[in-house]
């Protein structure tokens, strides 16, 4: 290991310790940037000072500094292969989550780093998809795959995984956003679809290693598959689901909406309804989505 290298892999301790504190979220760890410029400087800052930014536990917990054997795991699994930890400071941060209210200080990547950066649109809608659902998502995706758009989407059950693969099939790129540490594969049915997406794609998650799923860990995740795409395609949902939630964070980040209509007797079709109600564009075609994005160009 080479000097540089080793300046590099103390930087990044220094990111996921202050990533790892209880209560230090998103947008205040970036307040704290904004105050000192970068984490080295906040462990040095006195708690006097950190007290200016965060509450007194927080800047007591950054006073005791980096609990290094705590963070063991996190670095021997960022010395295996294709996995990433890629920072605000990073040039391969990506450029679309910078425009979010909250960015992840953090990314946890496996696969191909250089697909963050890439012109983006997000596939999601039900777990409990139906088989027309389904098809629809992985059409959808391969389709706007052949455009040179990247699939971003969750990893869940129904429309995203069906999306995922809509995109591998088409040798196309696709990022899996985990609501979950990217040691962890959730719903581990899709162990086999992660493996995929971390040698064809990539996966991503700002959670640290160990990280289980939890109901509050879905929302965070659905901003940065929004923040990460020119738009979001729902292909089914229901009045009351986490794709409602995508939807609604992809209009408050100035995205795009698209909406798939289906059945009105269908459950799964009543909140993609409901969505083009409130102003999201109905698409039955490729083109409404091509047009609607000026994307003719990127094919």
């Amino acid at each position: 290991m080479n000097i540089n290298q080793s300046e590099d892999l103390a930087e990044k301790t220094l990111w996921i310790g202050l990533s790892k504190i209880d209560g230090l979220d998103a947008q205040t760890f970036c307040e704290l940037l904004k105050v000192f410029g970068n984490p080295r400087n906040i462990y040095a800052a006195s708690f006097q000072q950190l007290k200016t930014v965060v509450a007194d536990h927080i800047a007591t917990e950054i006073s005791r500094g980096v609990n290094e054997e705590s963070l063991a795991e996190s670095m021997r699994w960022l010395s295996l292969e294709n996995n990433f930890l890629v920072t605000l400071a990073d040039s391969h941060y990506p450029k679309a989550l910078l425009e979010i209210n909250d960015p992840p200080p953090v990314l946890y990547a496996k696969g191909k780093l250089g697909l963050l950066n890439q012109p983006s649109i997000a596939i999601v809608g039900s777990r409990n998809a139906t088989t027309q659902g389904k098809e629809n998502a992985e059409a959808f995706a391969k389709g706007l795959s052949s455009y040179g758009l990247c699939i971003v989407s969750g990893l869940a059950l129904g429309i995203d995984g069906a999306a995922h693969r809509g995109a591998l099939q088409a040798n196309g790129s696709t990022i899996a956003v985990a609501a979950t540490g990217l040691d962890i594969v959730y719903p581990s049915k899709h162990l086999d679809l992660a493996h995929q997406i971390a040698k064809h794609g990539l996966l991503i998650s700002e959670f640290s290693l160990g990280e289980t799923s939890k109901p509050e860990n879905f929302p965070r995740r659905n901003r940065l598959i929004s923040g990460l795409s020119l738009g979001c395609l729902v292909v089914e949902a229901s009045l009351q689901s986490g794709s409602q939630i995508t939807a609604r964070l992809s209009t408050e980040q100035g995205r795009e909406v698209f909406v798939i209509p289906g059945s009105i007797h269908s459950p799964t079709s009543k909140g993609c309804h409901q969505l083009i109600k409130q102003g999201a564009k109905l698409v039955d075609n490729l083109q409404d989505i091509i047009e609607d994005l000026n994307l003719a160009h990127l094919s």
